[in-house]
C-alpha cells in the first residue's frame, strides 16, 4: 500500500471513528438541556407504547385508595397534602398544603397573589359547602379612572392596574378555620421549606417561564425574583424564593391578617403606589371571603355541583342540560353516536356556543347585577335553545368573548369521607407580571375581566369582583358523594367540565381514561373549533364539511383535569361518616380513585 492508500485509510478510519462517535449517542444524554436543545425531547421522533389491558391509549392506572387522597398538577404539592393527611389532618387541611406548594412551585399559573374557589362536601354534616374567595376592585376602580386618568380602552391586562385583591389566603383561612383540624403554622410548612430550599424547574414551567421572560424583565421585581441575569433560568435548575418563604413564615405566626393588614398588605399597597395604583389598606384590610351556596344541575341522574357567578360554572351545566335535553331529538344520543363519530362532537361544539352566549351575556358579580341563573339552568330554558341547532351545519355564536388564563385545580379526601375540590389562580401566566417586593410574590390580573361597556353587567365598579374564569365541580348522586373534579384553563373550563361528565356518565370512562381521551375547546370570539391532534386526524374533515373552522392544536390548548372518584363498599355501613372510623384509625368504607392529566406535570397520590 502507497503511503498516499495508507494516508487515505486512516483519513477514513478517524473519519468513521468520528461518526461512530457522534452518531452512537445523543449529544442529551439523559435528557440532559444543552444549548442547542433547550427541551430535548422536542426533537425526538418515538411513537407511545400501549397498555397491556383496558383502553390501550390510557396513560396510567387510576390510583386507588382507602385512607386519603390527593390530585393536581404538581407532584410535591400532592405529595405535601398526602402528608398531612397521614399525619391526621383532614382534606381541608390538605387542600391548603397542597395549594401553597403550588403557590410556590408554580407561579406560572397560581400564587399567594391570586383567587380562590372552593367545593367543600363535609361528610359528618351531609352537605356540599362552597366557598367564593374572589378578590374585590379597589374603591378607586371606576370607568372613568381608567379611561380618563389611564387612558385606556380596555381594561388592562397587566401591570398593578390589572391585580383585583388577592383573595386567596383569605380563602384558606376560611376554609381552615371552619373545617379544618389545623392551621397555618402545619399546613403551610412544605411549602415555606420549599421556597427557601429550593425546587427543581420542570418542563411545561420551563416553557412558560421563558414565554413570560420579556413581560417579567419588565418589572424590576419580578426580574430579581424569576430571572437569572435577566433571562430565563434553564431547565432542571434549582429555582430558591427566599423572599416568598419570609412571606409563608410570617402569614404562619401571624395569619390572615399578616397579608391583609400587616406588612405584606403595607408592601403591595407600596408597589401598588409605585407604578400608579389606586389599591389601599382599606381594600385589602376589608375584604372578607364568601360562603355562598353552590349551583347544580340533574344530569342523566347525576346532581353535578358548580360555583355560582362571578364564577363561569353555570356554563358548563347550560351545556348539559342542552346536550341532554335537545340531541334526543334528533333522534340519537351521544352514547349512541360516540367519540369516533363526528356528529358526536358537533353536537357538542354548538350545545357549547349556546351555553357560552349565555354566559357572556349574564355573567357578573351578582352583588352588582341580576345573573338569572335559576332560568338559565332550567330544562325549559334549554328545550328553547334545541331549534338553534342544525344538525348539519356550524352556527356563529350568538353573542362573542373569551379570556385566557393559567390556573392550578386541586382535589384531596380523607378517610373520614370528607372531599375538596379547589380552584386557585393568578388568571394570566404569572398574572400581572408585577412581582411585591421583598415577598417574592405575583399579583394576579384578575381585574382584566371586567369591562369599561356601560351596557355590560360586569363593567367595572368599586369592590366589585370581576368574572371569573375558575371554577370547581362536585358530582352527587341521591344525597351522596360521588366525585370531584375540575379542568384548568382560562375559558376552556366549563366545556371541559361539561366533556369530562359526558365521558363518565354517557360513554362509561374512568376517571383517568376521561383525561387521556382527545377534547376540544371552541374559540367564542373567532368560533374557531380546535381539535388535539388525533381527534383532528380522525373526524377533523368531516367537521370541516360541516361548516366548521377545524384546526389542530397540542394538549397546551384544552387545560389540565384531576379528579376522585368515591366507590361505597356495600358491605360497610351506608354512611360515608363512620363514627367508630372517626374515633379511630379506620379507612373510608369504600375506596377512592384518582385520575391525574399527562398534559400537566402532576399525579394522584394515596395511602
Amino acid at each position: 500500500m502507497t503511503r498516499a492508500a495508507i494516508a487515505i485509510a486512516g483519513a477514513l478510519l478517524v473519519a468513521a471513528a468520528t461518526f461512530a462517535t457522534s452518531s452512537a449517542q445523543s449529544s442529551n444524554a439523559f435528557g440532559t438541556p444543552s444549548a442547542g436543545q433547550p427541551q430535548p425531547g422536542a426533537a425526538i421522533k418515538a411513537v407511545p407504547g400501549s397498555r397491556a389491558q383496558g383502553w390501550l391509549s390510557q396513560g396510567r392506572s387510576e390510583v386507588l385508595a382507602r385512607h386519603g387522597m390527593v390530585a393536581t398538577s404538581d407532584p410535591l404539592a400532592a405529595e405535601a397534602g398526602l402528608e398531612i393527611l397521614r399525619r391526621g389532618g383532614n382534606a381541608i387541611d390538605a387542600a391548603v398544603a397542597t395549594g401553597a406548594v403550588l403557590d410556590v412551585t408554580s407561579q406560572n399559573d397560581t400564587g399567594i397573589g391570586g383567587d380562590l374557589f372552593a367545593l367543600v362536601y363535609i361528610a359528618k354534616d351531609k352537605k356540599l359547602y362552597a366557598l367564593s374567595s374572589a378578590g374585590w376592585a379597589p374603591a378607586g376602580w371606576t370607568p372613568d379612572f381608567f379611561r380618563t386618568k389611564l387612558g385606556v380602552k380596555a381594561m388592562p391586562n397587566n401591570g398593578v392596574n390589572s391585580a383585583t385583591v388577592p383573595g386567596a389566603i383569605s380563602g384558606y383561612d376560611a376554609m381552615l378555620k371552619r373545617f379544618g383540624t389545623l392551621g397555618f403554622k402545619e399546613t403551610f410548612e412544605r411549602a415555606a421549606r420549599l421556597a427557601d430550599e429550593g425546587w427543581g424547574l420542570a418542563e411545561r414551567r420551563h416553557s412558560d417561564l421563558k414565554n413570560a421572560t420579556p413581560g417579567l424583565r419588565a418589572d424590576a421585581d419580578s426580574k430579581e425574583t424569576f430571572l437569572v441575569d435577566g433571562e430565563t433560568p434553564a431547565l432542571y435548575s434549582i429555582i430558591r424564593n427566599p423572599g416568598l418563604a419570609k412571606a409563608l413564615r410570617l402569614i404562619q405566626t401571624q395569619g390572615r391578617d399578616a397579608f391583609y393588614r400587616g406588612a405584606i398588605a403595607d408592601a403591595i399597597v407600596a408597589k401598588e403606589q409605585a407604578n400608579g395604583g389606586v389599591m389601599t389598606t382599606a381594600d385589602l384590610g376589608e375584604f372578607q371571603s364568601e360562603w355562598t351556596e353552590p349551583i347544580t344541575t340533574n344530569y342523566h341522574g347525576y346532581d353535578v355541583f358548580e360555583l355560582p357567578p362571578p364564577g363561569q360554572g353555570f356554563a358548563a351545566l347550560e351545556m348539559l342540560n342542552i346536550l341532554e335535553v335537545c340531541v334526543p331529538k334528533f333522534g340519537t344520543s351521544l352514547a349512541a353516536l360516540g367519540p369516533a363519530d363526528s356528529q358526536y362532537w358537533h353536537y357538542m361544539v354548538e350545545a357549547k356556543k349556546l351555553a357560552y352566549s349565555d354566559l357572556q351575556a349574564n355573567n357578573a358579580d351578582p352583588m352588582f347585577a341580576k345573573v338569572p341563573v335559576a332560568q338559565l339552568l332550567s330544562k325549559e330554558h334549554a328545550a328553547s335553545l334545541c331549534a338553534r341547532i342544525d344538525p348539519n351545519a356550524a352556527s356563529k355564536p350568538a353573542v362573542k368573548g373569551a379570556t385566557d388564563g393559567g390556573t392550578i385545580y386541586l382535589t384531596t379526601a380523607d378517610r373520614w369521607g370528607n372531599m375538596v375540590s379547589l380552584i386557585h389562580s393568578v388568571f394570566g401566566v404569572y398574572g400581572s407580571r408585577a412581582t411585591v417586593a421583598p415577598y417574592g410574590f405575583v399579583l394576579h390580573n384578575r381585574g382584566g375581566g371586567f369591562s369599561l361597556d356601560q351596557t355590560s353587567p360586569n363593567i367595572v365598579a368599586p369592590h366589585k369582583r370581576p368574572f371569573h374564569t375558575i371554577i370547581a365541580g362536585f358530582v352527587m348522586k341521591d344525597g351522596a358523594p360521588v366525585m370531584t373534579f375540575g379542568n384548568m384553563g382560562g375559558s376552556v373550563q366549563p366545556e371541559t367540565h361539561a366533556q369530562h361528565m359526558v365521558n363518565l356518565i354517557d360513554l362509561g370512562m374512568n376517571v383517568q381514561m376521561t383525561t387521556d381521551a382527545a377534547r376540544f375547546t371552541h374559540n367564542q370570539n373567532t368560533n374557531v373549533l380546535s381539535l388535539e391532534a388525533n381527534l383532528f386526524n380522525l373526524v377533523g374533515a368531516a367537521l370541516k364539511a360541516k361548516g366548521h373552522e377545524v384546526r389542530s392544536v397540542t394538549g397546551g390548548a384544552v387545560g389540565g383535569y384531576q379528579g376522585i372518584l368515591f366507590t361505597r363498599d356495600p358491605r360497610l355501613p351506608q354512611p360515608v361518616f363512620d363514627q367508630r372510623a372517626a374515633a379511630e384509625d379506620l379507612p373510608v368504607n369504600g375506596v377512592y380513585r384518582g385520575g391525574s392529566d399527562h398534559r400537566k406535570d402532576g399525579q394522584a397520590v394515596g395511602w
